[in-house]
């Protein structure tokens, strides 16, 4: 069993801590607490390769492995979450999805510029009625010769507002449920496409959140992807991967709140010395470097399966349950160290713990994950 990094996941990681300490770090706090939208750093990443990171070179993607992905998904989280999640969204769903599920046409048209980073995508599975219970959905795609007529609403959708092209599930099938339920690739320019206002949320604040209403919008039939009634086992495929990148995420939120924590620690003096010289003290931080290293252990495991084509839900699914858990005890304990000046919006500690809360929400919250992994564990144990 070998640990260590590959010299080109070794260069992936150099890259992305340099480029998030330069490049993201520096303007973290004011995006949240205004809602900006990191349009540079976002265009600057698509320069980097890091928006198709894991699709195959022959679609304009980086042809790197899930393990370099979650690296470089834990280096730009760790400085902005934000531009975390815009980059985990357009990789471990969108780009994944038509790689693995589109034809070679849809591919040509949509996959290479998403994956080159010319485009952005978003991925639009839930609506008002449905979360957790996304098969409950009531967007409909109506087949008129050869082209499908949507009509519906989509609600939570990341990217929603900025994205080029969305992947839109919507009821081709009434009436039989979850088998009934197709994939599309949506542009955002078509007729009767129409974005809501941006949400305003706890965290990940700098990322958009929006709805999505679609009006008779006139869809090509070749832009179903794969067949049809296929959509719902697509998307939960799909969101195997995404917990991968989620569990990413949470740990670049965790490895932040160690660091911060561990630099105040030793500067912060009380009683005449250091806090960090304090028992109660060094146990959190032994604590949180200690989680640290097991979420990210179980996450690199869940990323090594996807690459050994094994099946890697089960994994991926306990790597985000403790990955967000971890990220949200670590994130408390940050706030907790810095005392009054990390309840402080100009700190940029509190964000830490308010970005970590939605890790254990979007892409399956971890009630869900935890039902997941105890069927799992139930159906191969007798």
């Amino acid at each position: 069993m070998n640990f260590q990094l590959t010299e080109e996941q070794k260069l992936i990681q150099k890259t992305t801590q340099e480029f998030a300490d330069s490049e993201l770090a520096p303007g973290a706090i004011e995006r949240d607490e205004k809602k900006i939208w990191p349009r540079e750093a976002i265009n600057k990443m698509a320069e980097l390769g890091f928006m198709g990171i894991m699709v195959d070179p022959k679609w304009n993607g980086g042809g790197m492995d899930t393990i370099s992905y979650t690296i470089a998904m834990e280096e730009i989280s760790r400085a902005d979450a934000s531009a975390g999640v815009v980059m985990s969204v357009n990789n471990s769903l969108v780009c994944y999805l038509l790689e693995k599920y589109a034809s070679n046409t849809v591919k040509e048209t949509y996959l290479k510029p998403l994956a080159s980073g010319d485009k952005l995508g978003a991925f639009s599975l839930s609506e008002p009625q449905s979360g957790s219970d996304a098969s409950n959905m009531n967007a409909l795609a109506i087949k008129e010769g050869d082209h499908y007529i949507i009509n519906g609403t989509k609600n939570w959708v990341t990217n929603g507002i900025h994205a080029d092209y969305v992947l839109l599930f919507a009821i081709t099938t009434p009436g039989v449920g979850h088998k009934g339920i197709s994939c599309f690739i949506i542009e955002k320019e078509w007729d009767g496409f129409d974005i809501g206002k941006p949400e305003n949320k706890l965290g990940i604040r700098a990322s958009d959140t929006c709805e999505l209403y679609f009006d008779n919008v006139k869809v090509p039939e070749e832009n179903l992807i794969g067949k049809r009634g296929e959509g719902f086992t697509i998307a939960l495929a799909t969101l195997d991967g995404g917990r991968i990148g989620i569990a990413s995420q949470a740990l670049g939120i965790a490895q932040a709140s160690l660091k911060a924590s561990i630099t105040y620690s030793k500067e912060r003096v009380q009683f005449g010395k250091p806090i960090s010289a304090n028992q109660a003290i060094q146990y959190k931080i032994a604590d949180m470097a200690m989680e640290i290293e097991s979420a990210r252990l179980l996450t690199r495991k869940a990323a090594w399966m996807k690459d050994q084509h094994q099946s890697f839900g089960y994994y991926a699914s306990m790597a985000k349950v403790y990955a967000s858990e971890v990220a949200m005890r670590a994130s408390t304990q940050c706030v907790q160290i810095h005392g009054g000046y990390g309840y402080m919006r100009e700190s940029g500690i509190e964000r830490l713990m308010r970005d970590a809360k939605i890790t254990q929400i979007y892409e399956g919250t971890s009630e869900i994950q935890r039902l997941v992994i105890a069927r799992e564990l139930l159906q191969c144990i007798s």
